[in-house]
C-alpha cells in the first residue's frame, strides 16, 4: 500500500493488522486510517515542495534588502525538512509507505523564483500563501484525527504552531515592504 491516493498504475488496498484492537491501528479504523494517510501524504509533499522553493528563492534573491529574507528562507529549510520527516515517519507508522520522487506533485506556482532576483515582495507573498495553505491543511488533519488518532493530531498541532509563526513573520516582512 502506498500513502498516496490510488492511481491507475498502483493497486490500492487497505492494510489488515489483526493486532491492535482499538485506536487508529485497529482494523475497525482502516478506512479512517486511509483517509489520514492521504492527508499526511499531501502534507509531506507540501513540506517537500516548500523546501525546494525556499532553497531556490534563498539562492535567487539579490540586493541589500533581500539578504534578511534570503537568510530567513535558508534557515527555514531545515525546519520544513524536519516537518516532512515527521510526516514520512507517521505515514510509515500508520502502515503506509512514504512516497518517493516519482510521485512528486507540484502545487506552488506562487512560490517559484522570479527572474528579477530583487522582487522580494513576490517571494514574501508566496511564502505567506504557502504557509496559509499549510495552516488550512493541517487544521483539516487535526479535525479528521480528533478522537481517533491522538498521536498524529498532537504531531500536527506542534507543526501547525511552527507554520503559524512563519506566516506571522512573513506578514510582518510584507508590512515593512508596503
Amino acid at each position: 500500500m502506498s500513502g498516496t491516493a490510488p492511481s491507475p498504475t498502483k493497486e490500492h488496498t487497505m492494510t489488515t493488522t489483526h493486532h491492535a484492537k482499538v485506536g487508529i491501528l485497529s482494523d475497525a479504523n482502516a478506512e479512517k486510517r486511509e483517509e489520514i494517510l492521504e492527508l499526511l501524504t499531501t502534507a509531506y509533499w507540501m513540506e517537500m515542495e516548500t523546501v525546494v522553493n525556499y532553497l531556490a528563492n534563498a539562492a535567487n534573491l539579490d540586493g541589500i534588502r533581500a539578504k534578511e529574507i534570503a537568510a530567513d528562507l535558508g534557515g527555514d529549510v531545515q525546519e520544513e525538512l524536519g516537518h516532512a520527516k515527521l510526516f514520512a515517519d507517521r505515514i510509515k507508522a500508520l502502515y503506509g509507505t512514504p512516497p518517493g520522487s516519482a510521485d512528486f506533485p507540484s502545487d506552488q506556482p506562487y512560490l517559484q523564483p522570479q527572474e528579477d532576483g530583487t522582487d522580494v515582495v513576490s517571494v514574501i507573498k508566496g511564502v505567506i500563501e504557502a504557509e496559509a495553505g499549510a495552516i488550512e491543511h493541517y487544521n483539516r488533519i487535526i479535525e479528521v484525527t480528533d478522537g481517533v488518532d491522538w498521536a498524529t493530531q498532537d504531531m500536527v498541532i506542534a507543526i501547525l504552531q511552527d507554520e503559524e509563526g512563519h506566516m506571522r513573520t512573513y506578514e510582518r516582512y510584507l508590512a515593512e515592504y508596503q
